[in-house]
């Protein structure tokens, strides 16, 4: 299951160094000058070159063991495309959802056309191991027809107001990107949003849903679960 924390051997900073400016740059909307310089700020002295290595490096690992901690995906499913910026081009990020809003998969692709709808339903089978009951897009054609070619059993429906889901599951995504002034590569912002949808939304409960002392308590548990995924969890504290 590839369960077992990232090993860091080789590196001389602590997991818990390296795993908090990870959580930093992929939790707030920080560049990674900024995250130097609050772990400067706690006395870490660190530079924005390695926090972006780290980033590289464990992000993804990081990401990939809190999804493999995620309850099954609900068998509805919402699809959805949004054009971004890449080096002053336009791509398009294709990103899926269940229907308690989490998201299951993305990917950057060139076009809107069949091909990368196809591209799209193949690679969200393969990663979630799972068939839904319903799928729920917009208008776009592309997906009717790569809907019959690859899991004609299941019920399609397309609708643009039904799609609520995958649609507000793009504003942090804005928001970072925006803040990190566009992407500047196809591989590169594909490896950045893979990481940033499954270790942001994992500190963002549904906040407006819970009491102060309900999410302070669903936080709780949700900063144990970095710790062992991250392999901090059962490490010596420091004295």
């Amino acid at each position: 299951m590839g369960s077992a924390p990232p090993s860091y051997k080789g590196h001389r900073y602590p997991a818990e160094i390296i795993a908090r400016c990870v959580r930093l740059y992929f939790r707030f909307p920080l560049s990674f000058r900024e995250v130097e310089e609050l772990m400067l700020e706690r006395g870490v002295v660190v530079s924005y070159e390695t926090v972006r290595r780290w980033c590289a490096k464990f992000g993804q690992a990081y990401a990939g063991a809190l999804r493999r901690r995620q309850p099954r995906p609900g068998d509805k499913w919402h699809l959805d495309e949004v054009f971004i910026k890449i080096n002053g081009q336009q791509k398009y990020l294709w990103r899926a959802a269940d229907g308690d809003g989490n998201v299951l998969d993305i990917l950057v692709q060139n076009r809107l056309d069949t091909a990368a709808a196809r591209r799209f339903f193949r690679k969200l089978l393969k990663k979630t191991r799972t068939v839904p009951r319903v799928v729920v897009t917009d208008k776009l054609r592309s997906y009717g027809a790569a809907h019959r070619e690859v899991m004609p059993s299941v019920e399609h429906r397309s609708h643009k107001g039904l799609n609520n889901r995958a649609e507000n599951s793009h504003q942090p995504t804005r928001q970072r990107e925006r803040a990190m002034k566009g992407f500047r590569s196809t591989g590169g912002a594909q490896r950045f949003l893979s990481a940033f949808s499954g270790i942001s939304p994992h500190f963002r409960p549904h906040r407006h849903l819970m009491t102060a002392s309900d999410h302070r308590a669903e936080m709780t548990i949700r900063f144990a679960i970095w710790d062992q995924v991250t392999g901090i969890a059962g490490l010596p504290a420091e004295a």
